[in-house]
């Protein structure tokens, strides 16, 4: 038995300077991952520069670690040269418009260095996409470069260089909870990027392999890590068709609190008669050019009624959605209608809500606050509603594009059908509601049909007053009191406050989701307090939503109409029982619609959850990560407990040596393929495992079978012998014996036994 033959301990083989197919290899296949990774980042931005943030991240990063690993930098000259590369390539790289060419300048050092700390947030407060607004580049920009430097650096010069595959992994998942509550190639990019991540391992490995022993057969693991590749690809086409998943997840945006909330504000609604006051109703609010003749300019959508005020967003309902900062503009090309280009004046109108009309693609400001209304421009695209913080005031202008979207005629809303876009309950309806509904509809079943029915009666039934000093008695306020009184009285009389709530309410009684919208309906360029109106919108299975007025034509009302409204009977209370009916008056109700609302989940108690939440997926992806590892460790239990649960005792004791055998391949020792019990017990130091080798091969040649007495020793001295030879190794030396799957193959020089007598090895 030669030298060559003996192999007492495992040695780590690696070169001061990483091989040039070693430093190739960790490239290609960090720059593939990180590619996976950063596809999540599409959602967020949206716009061809995202490829050139994230080439040069990666760029850069690559040359930094190679340079430091070929260059034998330390971790602190590694450090030092990423930060002067970020500053160096950030500004024209993530905030491009404030950028001198391939220069930076001041102003774009000052924004690069505040997006690191700030630019968090802000794309948290913020509608997706965000192209390249005001920096939101520079986060991603730095985390890609530094998970680069490290997971590139790990890869090429630390022990432990597998590591390394968790970088991208960071990469993604941050991604994932900075972007939108809605999937994105979501189970595509996890699984692809997990099977590429297992194929980094194993050709790692099989390198690594490669180097210690000399062999040529790492492409086994190579053809394995493809299989993996090929697997989670699979899966992850599969997967989605097999278990569809919901569309909607919990991101870091869910359970971040918007700077914009519409509670804090009057309900527009509220002001409604506001606009009709003598010293208002000719006043011009504002001066509207481009808007097409009859065209709505809308100011807020209303989707919550809680029985005394309809309001913008709801305190405890996720269906209204958000309000977020606006980005350079929305994508309206999917959108079928007329592109418009609004410029607006704002003259005696004030108030948190922008004008605007059909769906808001983008707005330029102009003027000395151009820059700080821009900044406060807010937009819920949920209900197609615009705000800014702190107001708008006279003096201010802007230039609004949006598309107005196609809708049906009046001859067609008998055809629509009802559509599925999720809305606040509105709880119960006073009971006069119900029964003039019952009255509209009739033995009516089809739901557009229904619907056409109740426009038509209103209008038909309905006259408009807006309680001034020369019109009949109108009660302004649309709480549910004034509801019943309006469908109670005769003849009907109310303005559009009162006749879009009540289409609403009926609407939504038919299966419609619905919304008041509040807004202008101007005749010209010159918009007057009397141009104020409400609408209903509501959503159809054909359109999408769909604009309705229910207002009555302005016509002589009846001279019968009695000084004193009817006494009716209180209506029955849709509201929390311990409010008081006293407060149900004219009065705008700002404090009702706070007060009355449900008391507002913990925001801390909603990021506690959210953050258990990633930290379960993070552990099933860690556990995704370790199931070869897991799998190696129970197939190695199963063979222990087979051999030493086998029938004999014979069968008990070879078993125990071929325990033995196992773990000295598994830590590193590899005998020769003819070597027999006593050659490979000498691979070992000392003379224990000779004494092993001589009892066990004493048991298999003895002309009787051992007694069974003898099957517990030879365990014994096996464990001990094991535990020995981990014996002046670090942990992590001991854990990859122990997960090495080296044993596990048909390894030509492992000692077969067989129960013939006189048979040799």
């Amino acid at each position: 038995m030669t030298s060559a033959s003996v192999k007492s301990t495992p040695v780590r083989i690696r070169s001061a300077v990483p091989s040039l197919a070693d430093t190739a290899l960790n490239t290609l296949l960090l720059g593939a991952t990180m590619a996976i990774a950063c596809s999540a980042l599409w959602p967020i931005y949206r716009t061809p520069h995202l490829l050139i943030v994230v080439g040069v991240a990666v760029l850069a990063g690559s040359a930094i670690a190679i340079a430091g690993a070929w260059l034998r930098w330390s971790a602190p000259v590694v450090a030092i040269v990423t930060v002067l590369s970020f500053v160096a390539l950030g500004v024209p790289v993530a905030v491009p418009d404030q950028a001198n060419g391939v220069l930076p300048t001041v102003e774009g050092l000052i924004s690069l260095l505040a997006g690191v700390a700030l630019g968090w947030k802000q794309l948290l407060t913020i509608s997706l996409p965000v192209g390249s607004y005001q920096g939101l580049f520079v986060p991603f920009f730095a985390l890609i470069l530094v998970v680069t430097v490290v997971s590139l650096s790990t890869a090429l010069r630390a022990k432990r260089g597998a590591l390394a595959a968790t970088g991208p992994a960071v990469v993604y998942l941050t991604a994932v909870a900075f972007g939108q509550s809605t999937e994105f190639w979501s189970t595509l990019t996890s699984l692809s990027l997990l099977g590429l991540s297992l194929v980094w391992v194993a050709l790692r490995a099989a390198r690594r392999r490669r180097q210690l022993t000399g062999s040529s057969r790492g492409w086994r693991y190579a053809t394995a890590g493809v299989l993996i590749f090929s697997c989670a690809v699979g899966a992850a086409i599969v997967a989605p068709l097999a278990v569809p998943l919901s569309s909607e997840r919990h991101v870091l945006r869910s359970a971040t609190e918007q700077p914009f909330d519409p509670r804090d504000y009057v309900s527009p609604l509220s002001t409604f008669r506001t606009y009709w006051d003598p010293t208002t109703e000719d006043q011009v609010l504002m001066t509207v050019d481009g808007l097409p003749e009859g065209a709505r300019l809308r100011i807020a959508a209303l989707d919550t009624y809680n029985g005394i005020v309809y309001s913008v967003g709801a305190a405890d309902q996720p269906t209204t959605g958000l309000f977020t900062r606006v980005p350079f503009q929305f994508d309206r090309s999917d959108v079928s209608g007329t592109p418009v280009l609004l410029q607006v004046q704002i003259g005696a109108y004030s108030g948190p809500w922008l004008p605007s009309t059909g769906l808001f693609e983008s707005a330029q400001f102009s003027g000395a606050d151009a820059t700080a209304l821009r900044d406060s421009l807010f937009y819920n695209s949920t209900t197609g509603t615009a705000a800014v913080v702190g107001g708008l005031t006279a003096g201010d202008s802007y230039t609004l594009a949006a598309v107005i979207p196609t809708e049906p005629d009046e001859a067609e809303i008998a055809s629509l059908d009802a559509g599925t876009a999720p809305v606040v309950d509105h709880g119960t309806v006073p009971a006069a509601l119900v029964d003039t509904l019952d009255g509209y509809v009739g033995d009516l079943t089809d739901p557009g049909e229904q619907l056409a029915a109740v426009i038509t009666g209103l209008r038909a039934d309905g006259y408009v007053s807006h309680g001034g000093a020369d019109e009949p008695l109108s009660r302004s306020g649309h709480a549910a009191d004034r509801i019943t009184e309006l469908l109670t009285a005769t003849p009907m009389i109310g303005d559009a406050e009162q006749y879009a709530v009540t289409a609403a309410l009926m609407a939504g009684e038919l299966g419609f989701p619905s919304r008041v919208v509040m807004g202008f309906m101007p005749t010209g360029s010159d918009v007057v307090g009397s141009d104020v109106s409400a609408w209903i919108e509501v959503n159809t299975a054909q359109y999408g939503w769909v604009s309705i007025d229910p207002t009555p034509a302005g016509r002589d009302i009846p001279e019968e109409v009695p000084e004193e409204p009817t006494t009716i009977s209180r209506p029955q209370s849709i509201v929390p029982p311990e409010a008081s009916t006293t407060e149900q008056d004219d009065r705008p109700a700002l404090s009702e619609s706070n007060t009355d609302d449900p008391a507002e989940s913990d925001p801390a108690a909603a990021v506690v959850l959210l953050a258990l939440r990633w930290a379960g997926l993070g552990l099933a992806f860690s556990l995704i990560l370790l199931s070869p590892a897991l799998l190696i460790l129970a197939i190695k239990l199963r063979r222990r407990r087979r051999r030493r649960r086998a029938p004999t005792a014979l069968g008990q004791i070879s078993g125990a040596w071929s325990e033995f055998h196992d773990a000295l391949v598994d830590h590193g020792y590899i005998p020769t393929a003819a070597a027999t019990r006593s050659e490979v017990a000498r691979l070992v130091p000392g003379t224990r495992s000779q004494v092993l080798a001589a009892v066990v091969d004493r048991a298999v040649f003895a002309p009787t079978d051992p007694h069974t007495a003898e099957v517990e020793p030879v365990w014994r001295a096996v464990d001990e012998l094991r535990a020995s030879l981990s014996a002046g190794t670090t942990r992590w030396q001991r854990l990859m014996a122990r997960i090495s799957p080296r044993s596990l193959r048909r390894y030509s020089g492992r000692s077969r036994f067989t129960r013939t007598r006189g048979s040799s090895q």
